[in-house]
């Protein structure tokens, strides 16, 4: 090929990639969409979340749709040729198919059951079985988190995810480069405020929960809350029942706590939330929460949320 229609080609190339960033992705003879590697997927996911907040909402979503679908076509057609309404009624059908949390806007877990990746990096992203509790969560943390330093570092972090290869058995498919890979756009991905390492809330994106039982319509301070509601509060936390919460029981259950009133958390946060909380309700001052603690805690969030709603 010559200088000048090599030129030519990449001019085009470059010209589609800006009219309609998808179309690259895409095989041009078949038009489906190839297997992406973990850089280009986050290419793909930066180039749409365009604020950078973690989601594609409103005229980003737009925006990917229409390219991805006019992107589909084997003619040029540019992304304005999907129109308003067929857009609309678009937009329905992909959301039922992807927004699995229903917020209405993608995150980039469901991002990645869209795109078709290499198998490896999916797996990382597609947990079948979330948590059960944060009791688990925070037993991972503390396994990982080797040097206690508070935070999940990039070795660390490495570490963690090709253990959850292995348990995938995906572990001789996977380099160290690959591993390497991984872990930096993993980093790119959940690192929020790009400190180069992962602090509890980053990391609880991660590696989530199936659900934060506290954010139930009953702590909510909408209906009454029942012993049998504090009982099942207790046992979820409660995993060894030796009839106390404590250790990682405890920090999981303050960690759920957390969450109401904290976006952005870490070690350290958790660490005076804790000594807040027990200096109010441990009398016995053991550094455990028991049955009647625990009650004495969940009423007094029904109590506030209820408030909250009455001033509202």
């Amino acid at each position: 090929m010559s200088a000048a229609s090599e030129q030519q080609m990449n001019k085009r190339l470059n010209l589609e990639k800006a009219t309609n960033f998808m179309r690259q992705y895409r095989d041009p003879d078949s038009r489906e969409l190839k297997k992406l590697s973990a850089n280009q997927f986050m290419e793909v996911w930066s180039h749409y979340d365009k604020d950078g907040n973690g989601y594609i909402e409103g005229t980003e979503l737009d925006g990917f749709l229409r390219e991805f679908v006019s992107s589909a076509n084997v003619t040029d057609i540019s992304p304005e040729a999907v129109s308003d309404e067929m857009l609309v009624e678009l937009k329905a059908c992909f959301m039922e198919a992807y927004d699995d949390n229903q917020d209405g806007k993608i995150d980039i877990r469901e991002l990645a059951q869209l795109l078709p990746m290499e198998e490896n990096f999916l797996l990382l992203f597609r947990f079948d079985n979330p948590l059960e509790s944060s009791v688990e969560f925070m037993k991972i943390w503390r396994e990982y988190d080797t040097d206690g330093s508070g935070y999940i570092e990039a070795d660390e972090l490495k570490n963690f995810l090709r253990d959850l290869l292995k348990e995938a058995k995906k572990i001789n498919d996977v380099s160290e480069d690959k591993l390497i890979e991984y872990t930096d756009t993993m980093l790119q991905v959940f690192d929020s405020n790009k400190d180069g390492r992962l602090q509890l809330s980053e990391m609880a994106k991660l590696l989530p929960v199936r659900e934060n039982f506290l954010c139930r319509q009953v702590f909510k301070g909408a209906t009454k809350l029942t012993k049998d509601d504090i009982e099942r509060v207790f046992s979820l936390y409660d995993r060894d029942n030796n009839g106390t919460i404590e250790n990682e029981e405890l920090r999981g259950f303050l960690k759920d706590l957390l969450e109401l009133v904290k976006k952005d958390y870490d070690a350290q946060d958790l660490l005076d939330f804790e000594e807040t909380i027990l200096r109010g309700v441990d009398y016995n001052q053991d550094g455990k929460i028991n049955r009647k603690e625990l009650t004495m805690i969940l009423l007094a969030i029904a109590k506030h949320n209820q408030e909250e709603e009455t001033s509202a």
